[in-house]
């Protein structure tokens, strides 16, 4: 490997010759075939991540060694004392020469979650950022998200603060720190495109630097939040996960916002290791059947005078959260891929749409308590702001019929939000056996409840307060109710 005159190294990757992720639209092909398959939801709610050819222009993927690529700073992963060894850390270490390694013993090391900056030495970049990716744990998954979240977002601030004009990302999770690759690749890629939105106009190009096993993950999940046309991005919506962070990008951690406003003194966050495996153990197995007897035992206190409805409230809310963290750390993709909850586009009035699809909850099948734990973990953030929801009776039979004790419970674990920004309980096809319907009348005759029910006997009465291209509608209800109740007419879209 030769050298010039000036110690620069000769052999390196000039990203300016490189694909942008937007021009890598004609050589895959993959989009004509996604678009077909999804043309049903052609005319659908607007996704999170819109086409941006702008910001797909800034994009590169790229496979091969990050060490050689000439952006202004590339991306070095590593542990806490700056010394890891990986593949990565390997390479740029070979290529840069022992000056780094000396740099890196006066840096004290680097904690999770941050960024430090070095000079690139002999490499092409002219600096590197070092970072030092989470620890895995499934129990601790919100710690970790957070602090992967933090090792993308304090690189990109980094870039941006020092008018950087590019930068080359390796992938920060390493194999033995245990994160799920395409967990890790979902937050990456959020994380730096809401950056580029919000604060990236300096920021020319990032490039995401993959190895060949990595190149698959990223190719599978680029399209969901750099999209390359309109048809890409209605294609992926379906896709993107109903966990999408705040408008950074950033996990939303509801627990923590609430603490810091009570006693800004004392940030204790319920998700942290320490408080976490006490909480976790008085949420236990048997955690419904002692949910229930505290609700009892705290009526009674509240009936003697003994304890203030306020006091009631605070120990409600301490148990709620003690479920969500749950919700956060548990894996849910059981109950996720049976697609019976999710959320939708917005009713006439701008309220966000959850949709509960009866038929595709298996009671018998599934473990309430993670079904429980799934509605929390969706339902959190929804909930925060005023919404309805859609529950499609349609076709389904006895076993998909969640008992009524359950239900009160779920209604007695929820946080208050719930109840108070829940506008309208869509109740479609009620009339499918008729004996269903007095399960539902008897199940969610829960005072304050009962008068937001609405009983819809077909889908025109549903498109008058939600529109249907709002609506992501499984094709079995929509086969019924054209059988049941005659095809929908779009009585004022036939202009269109």
């Amino acid at each position: 490997m030769g050298m010039d005159p000036l110690g620069a190294r000769s052999q390196f990757v000039d990203i300016q010759t490189l694909p942008t992720w937007q021009q890598q639209l004609d050589n895959d092909g993959e989009e004509k075939r996604l678009v077909r398959s999804h043309s049903m939801l052609s005319q659908s709610f607007p996704s999170p991540f819109p086409y941006r050819p702008d910001i797909n222009r800034k994009i590169i993927l790229f496979v091969g060694d990050i060490a050689l690529l000439n952006c202004t700073a590339v991306v070095n992963t590593s542990n806490e004392s700056l010394n890891d060894k990986n593949p990565t850390s390997d390479s740029i270490h070979q290529l840069a020469g022992p000056e780094l390694r000396d740099e890196l013993l006066k840096l004290k090391g680097c904690r999770t979650g941050e960024a430090k900056l070095t000079k690139g030495f002999n490499l092409a970049a002219r600096f590197i950022i070092h970072t030092v990716g989470p620890k895995y744990k499934a129990k601790y998954r919100t710690a970790a998200e957070s602090s992967l979240y933090s090792c993308y977002r304090n690189i990109m601030q980094l870039a941006a603060e020092q008018s950087m004009a590019s930068v080359g990302f390796c992938v920060v999770t390493t194999i033995k720190r245990g994160y799920p690759p395409e967990d890790a690749t979902h937050i990456a890629l959020r994380t730096v495109r809401r950056f580029l939105e919000n604060h990236g106009n300096s920021i020319e190009t990032v490039v995401f630097a993959v190895s060949d096993t990595e190149e698959s993950v990223f190719k599978k999940l680029l399209p969901l939040y750099y999209p390359r046309s309109e048809g890409e991005e209605k294609a992926c919506l379906p896709l993107i996960p109903a966990d999408i962070g705040n408008s950074e990008g950033e996990p939303v951690v509801p627990e923590r916002r609430i603490r810091i406003t009570e006693k800004p003194g004392s940030i204790e966050d319920e998700c942290e290791e320490d408080s976490l495996e006490l909480d976790l153990g008085q949420v236990g197995t048997h955690a419904f059947a002692r949910m229930e007897g505290d609700v009892d035992k705290q009526r009674k206190l509240i009936l003697q005078g003994q304890m203030s409805e306020a006091a009631m409230q605070k120990q409600h809310q301490r148990n709620y959260g003690r479920w969500l963290c749950r919700a956060r750390a548990e894996d849910l993709s059981d109950i996720a891929a049976l697609k019976a909850l999710y959320q939708t586009g917005v009713d006439i009035c701008g309220r966000t749409v959850m949709v509960v699809v009866g038929r595709n909850i298996p009671v018998t099948l599934i473990d309430l308590e993670k079904a429980l734990l799934y509605f929390i973990h969706v339902m959190d953030h929804i909930t925060v702001k005023e919404y309805v929801m859609v529950y499609f009776h349609t076709l389904t039979g006895e076993h998909n019929h969640l008992d009524t004790d359950f239900l009160k419970k779920l209604y007695d674990i929820v946080d208050v939000k719930y109840k108070k920004n829940l506008m309208a309980f869509y109740f479609v096809h009620p009339t499918f056996r008729s004996k269903v319907s007095t399960w539902f009348f008897t199940t969610f005759s829960v005072s304050g409840m009962k008068e937001k029910v609405r009983y819809l006997d077909n889908l025109q009465q549903l498109f008058t307060c939600i529109k249907p291209e709002q609506l992501d509608i499984p094709p079995f209800v929509l086969e019924y109710d054209a059988r049941v109740n005659g095809p929908y007419h779009h009585s004022e879209a036939s202009g269109l």
